[in-house]
């Protein structure tokens, strides 16, 4: 899979841009601030309706040095694959709903884009998903989940709808003292969060059996050590109370294959047995805080080297390599598991945060995908050799190197 050509208009600080790449490795050079980053995370937006920098899509829309800002924004982009070309759209709007088409044609639902195009980015920031709060970590994965298997977009929005109407309910039976039969409607609210929630849990359990193997083989490549990185699924459906957000510690890497880790039944109708009767025993609790204290939005992915956790553990150097065999490990899968051949690799301002073996290592493991964007404010942080096609960007616009 490749991008022929991406056309913007008032993304980020583009007014318009009009690029054509080619298949392999593209440079985006120039100095920080000028519209590498936008450029590239545009082409991440178009395959996951996420930013790796911000939450939400109204900071995409461009605004003016007078604060105010435009109506919509328009990402377009032609994709090939196998010399087959699909043309993808999407508007963003600033006050209204967001639209896509595919081929010129208008599609029911934004999240139908999804699955034409898949990438995978390396940024910086890819540090905090093993040295910060479980919810970068249910990032990674559920990202993943959706470009394995476009339909769980749907699963996850129609969990996050259950799960705020749920805790509207239980917010106000805080307030009211609301108690006994009262609470039939949380009963009925409970049936949907499990069958939504029973479904993600079941297809990460899955995603990360599926990418367990890629980790082990991408750490060793990159780190050149014989560390054995493994990672497990930690539900609060299977813990004893409920979690803490960040609930995190030396037993709990220690605890894998006990409860709330590898002891997880994958299969459905079990997981929703599970997730009723931790309802069942959370549910006093849950009517106190006015909040629903079980499900995968409190769930985390225990990440270890041999039988410690990387976080809190791991050395900056072995942290670097595990965030970036993780995103390795997502290129092998998406290879394997996915109609759209190789997803388009982003490596924004990476080369810059690593020592130049592991620099020289990731160069060389990369350089055989099919399409990649490099970002790098100088040319001494890119590793030589790579045969690349060179932009220079500078205040929004983008032009062929001579």
């Amino acid at each position: 899979m490749f991008i022929k050509h991406l056309s913007l208009s008032n993304f980020r600080n583009y007014r318009t841009a009009e690029v054509s790449f080619q298949p392999g490795i593209t440079l985006l050079i120039g100095p920080n601030g000028q519209g590498k980053t936008n450029l590239v995370e545009a082409i991440r937006y178009l395959s996951s309706l996420n930013s790796h920098r911000v939450a939400g899509y109204q900071a995409l829309i461009r605004r003016h040095a007078d604060g105010t800002q435009e109506s919509s924004a328009l990402v377009r982009a032609l994709a090939s694959h196998q010399d087959r070309d699909v043309m993808l759209e999407l508007e963003l709007n600033a006050s209204s709903q967001n639209k896509a088409r595919i081929n010129k044609s208008d599609v029911p639902r934004v999240r139908d884009i999804l699955g034409y195009v898949n990438s995978v980015t390396f940024s910086p920031e890819d540090l905090d998903i093993v040295r910060r709060d479980p919810s970068e970590r249910r990032q990674f994965i559920d990202e993943l989940v959706v470009q394995v298997w476009p339909r769980f977009a749907g699963v996850y929005a129609d969990y996050e709808r259950v799960l705020k109407q749920r805790n509207s309910l239980l917010k106000s039976a805080r307030a009211t003292g609301t108690t006994g039969a009262s609470l039939s409607t949380l009963d009925a609210w409970d049936a949907s969060l499990v069958k939504y929630g029973a479904e993600i849990i079941a297809a990460r359990l899955d995603l990360v059996k599926r990418l367990q193997p890629h980790v082990f083989s991408a750490y060793q490549a990159i780190a050149l050590a014989n560390n054995e990185p493994k990672i497990a699924v930690k539900s609060s459906i299977l813990a004893a109370g409920f979690m803490d957000e960040d609930d995190f510690g030396v037993e709990a890497a220690n605890a894998a294959g006990n409860a709330g880790f590898a002891e997880l039944p994958s299969d459905r109708a079990e997981l929703e047995e599970l997730f009723h009767v931790k309802l069942a025993d959370v549910r006093a609790k849950e009517l106190e805080r006015g909040l629903t204290l079980v499900g995968p939005q409190r769930d985390d992915l225990v990440l270890t080297l041999g039988t410690l956790p990387v976080k809190g553990f791991a050395s900056h150097g072995e942290s670097i390599s595990y965030a970036l065999a993780l995103r390795l490990a997502s290129i092998e899968l998406l290879r394997a598991e996915t109609r759209s051949g190789d997803p388009i690799l982003i490596l924004d301002d990476v080369f810059a945060e690593l020592d130049e073996g592991r620099r020289d290592r990731l160069a060389q493991l990369i350089s055989g995908n099919e399409q990649v964007f490099i970002t790098a404010a100088d040319m001494a942080d890119v590793p030589a050799g790579l045969k690349m096609t060179q932009f220079d960007v500078l205040a929004g616009v983008v032009q062929a190197h001579d």
